[in-house]
């Protein structure tokens, strides 16, 4: 099974690693597309510091992450999976798996980003500032960039194995599964439930939605369960433990939606 989830929007720090080897990132069939962006993205940031916290949606806050992009090639690098940082990355814990399902996590897991496309938790990058909704002024939208290249890397990533994704909006908008693909897809929505004057209600809630995504991962590595489609998917998942509904595709070339359904984060 591969699983597409997001990055995170804070990073940590890159690491006293050796600098970046784009040869050496899983996904070579992103290279040139990765090449593209990183030149721009490097001389934006270098050529002109206020333009660049414009393009990049940053806060007078944040100008300091432009630094970041200005050294990236000669930077430090960590394992992507601890570059990678807030509540879903919190909730998966992926420093304190065991081995075995540690292992299980640098072949199963594949984080999307508006700079390298998608990595493996595995692979070795420095911390960079940039989204997958920005529009560089040479390349333009980086979610239309990265379309063409992702349409025949991901499903060679999938292989025969079902995708479980859980993307955001702006992420999923850079790859879409078609074909025989999109029947073994399944997309994740999480509903926070409450009761309000004895009536259930339910809502999309940020932290429930990125905590709840990081622990059904972290189940899912740990039991070391395969389902060979969304439907065993389902079933693994409600022996784990989860509330999930699921609605099969109504036609073909459609993937499954499944709602996880919370009351509480422990």
């Amino acid at each position: 099974m591969l699983v597409l989830l997001p990055p995170s929007e804070g990073k940590a720090a890159s690491g006293r690693g050796a600098p970046l080897k784009p040869e050496s990132l899983s996904l070579p069939g992103l290279a040139e597309a990765r090449a593209a962006v990183l030149d721009e993205l490097v001389e934006l940031c270098a050529a002109d510091e206020e333009k660049a916290r414009t393009v990049l949606g940053l806060s007078e806050g944040l100008r300091g992450e432009i630094a970041k992009n200005v050294e990236l090639r000669t930077a430090g690098t960590r394992p992507a999976g601890e570059i990678y940082t807030g509540v879903l990355y919190d909730a998966l814990g992926l420093s304190t798996l065991e081995p075995d399902a540690r292992r299980r996590a640098r072949s199963s897991l594949l984080v999307f980003s508006g700079l390298w496309g998608a990595v493996r938790v595995g692979d070795r990058i420095p911390s960079y500032r940039c989204s997958m909704g920005v529009r560089l002024p040479g390349l333009g939208a980086l979610g239309a960039h990265w379309r063409k290249p992702m349409e025949s890397a991901i499903p060679e990533a999938a292989g025969r194995g079902m995708v479980l994704d859980l993307r955001s909006s702006a992420y999923a908008a850079a790859w879409k599964p078609k074909g025989a693909l999109a029947g073994r897809t399944a997309t994740v929505r999480v509903l926070h439930a409450q009761l309000v004057d004895g009536v259930e209600k339910r809502s999309v809630v940020s932290h429930f939605n990125k905590a709840t995504k990081g622990r059904i991962v972290r189940d899912l590595l740990i039991s070391g369960a395969r389902p060979k489609g969304p439907g065993e998917l389902v079933e693994t998942l409600r022996e784990l433990g989860h509330v999930v509904e699921a609605q099969a595709p109504a036609r073909s070339g459609q993937p499954w939606a499944l709602d996880v359904v919370v009351s509480q984060i422990h």
